[in-house]
């Protein structure tokens, strides 16, 4: 047996002094100044507490040892379990015998005792991690509806769930993934509602994960879960930063998985109809909401063509009817089309990314000044017509509609191919864009492998219904007459 193994499936002696040195040498606590531990005696026993400065309640582990330090010899019982009946005053108590479980306990902030004579360690879960308040996200906003959101802090994320969901039948189950990151994974759904298949793979791929890390939290998780085809853009997994959605996709059987440090939801299995969906289209009634989801729908659509269409149009005047003539190009145009269109989308992109690294007291003045520069006077200098510059400014202001950062770079990429496609080989090449642009969303799959465009295909008429129009809520009835 090699020393990794040894120390796989070592476990406490009992003996304070090795187990100490054990602790000692693993932690390296010498060299790392948050790992503390304290030399006790609890009724004439040696005992040694650790602990992750930072992660515990400085009262309450004051109060502990008042406590422990006044339990007489009489009072000590014979073994780590009855001392945690009877003389651990604390709610979150267990036991421990390995080496594995009590280090991984410990790093993730776990106060941990151990007492001469005793072959289990006590855990006290007292850690309280650094946390932000749940405040409503900036990319989630909604017109009406609550106003808390998801944080870094797994537990606040699980309780804002359960506040919403008070029912038997939903199940928060805890994984951990990464070999060093030992990173907490929770899985939530509703047993009575869940594919219970699915489930079952999801936590068979979580437990097999073999990385060092999630590094990037559930982006490596998303990647670990589901090996995509490079080719297909459009995204296979739902993320919301809103516990009122999380929990709606829970009460409609789908699995949500929160992980530790994110602070967002990630939602599976997905569908097209799934990443279009947002929160306001239920805080309105019936009515703008079909409004406000066909418009999504409308403007997604529009993102894509616009741009490609009027290319082709500009390329073929011919096919521009009498009445729409007004749309052509009243200026010479001194640069290719395409190259207008492709420049400017590689511009957005580069201004998308110089509004999140700008600090906020000078986002306004840059913000007019990026508009007066790239804007008019890219115009007059005779780089852009102005009727590619309003096309794109649509395009742009656009994309914001999807609150799926996914999305909207699948739909710019697709643009992107059909443009160059369009000024290539132009009617053609535009129907070969629209048709690969068609075939990467029918032949997409979730992660549970069902349709991506379901019920579209195959076809539920009564369920598409549903998808397209905003009807009423479900279990809304009509109050009984009062008596």
């Amino acid at each position: 047996m090699d020393n990794n193994e040894e120390k796989t499936n070592a476990r406490i002696s009992g003996v304070l002094k090795d187990d100490m040195a054990y602790l000692n040498e693993r932690l390296a606590v010498d060299m790392s100044f948050d790992l503390v531990y304290r030399v006790i005696r609890i009724g004439e026993r040696d005992a040694c507490m650790y602990f992750v400065d930072g992660f515990c309640k400085d009262e309450l582990m004051q109060k502990l040892l008042q406590y422990f330090m006044s339990i007489t010899k009489e009072d000590m019982p014979a073994d780590a379990h009855e001392m945690s009946k009877r003389h651990i005053p604390y709610v979150e108590v267990d036991l421990k015998d390995s080496w594995d479980d009590i280090l991984y306990g410990l790093l993730s902030g776990v106060f941990v005792l151990l007492i001469e004579g005793y072959t289990s360690a006590i855990m006290i879960d007292s850690r309280t991690y650094p946390a932000r308040s749940v405040g409503e996200p900036d990319k989630d906003k909604v017109l009406r509806g609550s106003k808390d959101g998801f944080v870094e802090t797994l537990i606040f994320n699980t309780a804002l769930i359960r506040r919403r969901i008070r029912s038997t039948e939903l199940r928060i189950e805890m994984m951990c993934a990464g070999n060093n990151s030992k990173t907490d994974i929770a899985v939530c759904y509703m047993d009575s509602r869940v594919d219970h298949k699915f489930l079952a793979q999801i936590k068979e791929r979580i437990q097999n994960i073999q990385v060092d890390a999630l590094t990037m939290n559930q982006e490596s998780l998303a990647e670990c879960l589901y090996e995509r085809k490079w080719y297909n853009p459009f995204p296979k997994f739902k993320y919301s930063e809103r516990p009122d959605t999380a929990a709606a996709q829970i009460l409609e059987g789908n699995i949500v998985i929160l992980v530790d440090n994110s602070p967002s939801a990630m939602m599976m299995p997905t569908s097209i109809f799934d990443v279009i969906e947002e929160a306001d289209d239920y805080y309105f009634p019936p009515i703008t909401g079909t409004y406000l989801r066909l418009s999504r729908f409308l403007i997604a659509l529009l993102t894509y063509f616009l741009t490609p269409t009027f290319l082709l149009l500009m390329n073929n005047r011919e096919y521009i009817p009498q009445a729409f003539q007004f749309i052509v190009l009243k200026e010479q145009e001194n640069i290719p089309l395409i190259w207008q269109f492709l420049i400017l989308e590689l511009a957005i992109d580069g201004l998308r990314l110089a509004a999140v690294n700008t600090p906020n007291m000078l986002s306004t003045p840059l913000s007019v000044m990026a508009a007066l520069v790239l804007g008019e006077f890219s115009v007059n200098s005779g780089w852009f017509n102005a009727e590619v510059m309003l096309y794109m400014a649509f395009v742009a202001i656009a994309n914001y509609t999807q609150s799926n950062y996914e999305l909207g770079y699948a739909l710019k990429f697709m643009r992107i191919l059909t443009l160059i496609l369009t000024a290539i080989f132009g009617l053609w090449g535009y129907i070969g864009g629209v048709v690969f642009c068609a075939l990467a969303v029918v032949t997409n799959r979730t992660v549970s492998r069902q349709s991506y465009i379901y019920p579209l295909l195959p076809f539920n008429f009564k369920k598409l219904g549903a998808r397209l129009f905003r009807l009423r809520l479900p279990g809304a009835r009509q109050p009984g007459p009062r008596h």
